[in-house]
């Protein structure tokens, strides 16, 4: 079963179960948010985040051009490849926004941004012309500065097709469901070990401390979403651990990766800030 789902592309990947904190301020992302929030509150409020694959989540400024230049932002695809099926990653993963908080302030919306990005709606807008409510809505989406979003990884999903007819990107998506595979439970109390001992090695070589009593989760598929997010990977890498088709395979490409990386930080006096290098500064 396909259902539709608003998109929020970052350049980064959500795990189901991790919060997700969003700072607002592109004009398609503020348009998203405001039709998220006509759903009632005690109703999902949903969108689903792809990692981008091709261009950047926060569209070049119009710096230099007229004042009629669109805002940035004002494009679905402002900052991506040419096709959207291309410019993303075809596996993501659903996002329930639990809270959408307008920034106080006066701002003209210069733009999109994230911290970190379904059928919850599309808008559209049906009307044969304009008339008082939909000029009071226009200046509402010019005035208003942007939105805090909290929310929070829920299910994984499959893109298959992406409008881009809209204010903001829309897709055609598929949820994927989690299947244990043979030997997670074994796996996830091995990987709990090697991403401790990744911890500690990574707490060493940044001369800091791992807080007391620190517990982790038993369930095989929430340590390997957890373990994914937190350990210190490229995009790639996360990716290829968010699509693994089952836990069990997730988990064991994580303990590969955990005994790798341990090894590597061992011989390391410190951590490059390997992203740095590969992505351009972002606003956010």
């Amino acid at each position: 079963m396909t259902t539709a789902l608003p998109l929020f592309p970052l350049n980064s990947v959500l795990f189901p179960g991790l919060v997700l904190p969003l700072n607002i301020f592109e004009q398609r992302y503020r348009a998203l948010m405001r039709d998220l929030l006509k759903i009632p509150e005690d109703t999902p409020r949903r969108f689903g985040v792809v990692a981008i694959r091709d261009g950047r989540e926060v569209a070049q400024t119009s710096t230099g051009l007229p004042e009629s230049a669109p805002p940035q932002g004002a494009e679905p695809m402002a900052g991506f490849g040419p096709d959207p099926m291309t410019s993303f990653y075809t596996v993501g993963c659903v996002a329930d926004a639990s809270t959408i908080r307008e920034r106080t302030g006066t701002g003209s919306g210069t733009g999109s941004g994230t911290g970190g990005g379904p059928g919850s709606g599309a808008a559209g807008g049906t009307g044969s012309g304009p008339d008082d409510a939909s000029v009071d809505e226009d200046e509402a989406a010019h005035d208003d500065p942007g939105y805090e979003v909290l929310a929070t990884g829920t299910t994984r999903f499959r893109l298959l097709s992406v409008d881009t007819s809209g204010p903001y990107l829309t897709g055609e998506i598929e949820e994927l469901p989690e299947e244990e595979g043979d030997g997670a439970g074994t796996l996830s109390s091995g990987v709990l070990r090697a991403f401790r001992g990744y911890q500690k090695r990574l707490a060493s070589a940044r001369e800091r401390t791992l807080a007391a009593g620190q517990e982790l989760p038993d369930d095989p598929s929430v340590v390997s979403y957890l373990v994914a997010a937190a350990t210190i990977l490229d995009t790639p890498t996360k990716q290829r651990l968010l699509q693994a088709p089952d836990t069990a395979t997730r988990l064991a490409d994580e303990l590969k990766i955990l005994r790798r990386e341990t090894a590597v930080i061992g011989k390391l006096p410190s951590l490059p800030a390997a992203d740095l290098t590969r992505s351009p500064t972002s606003p956010n």
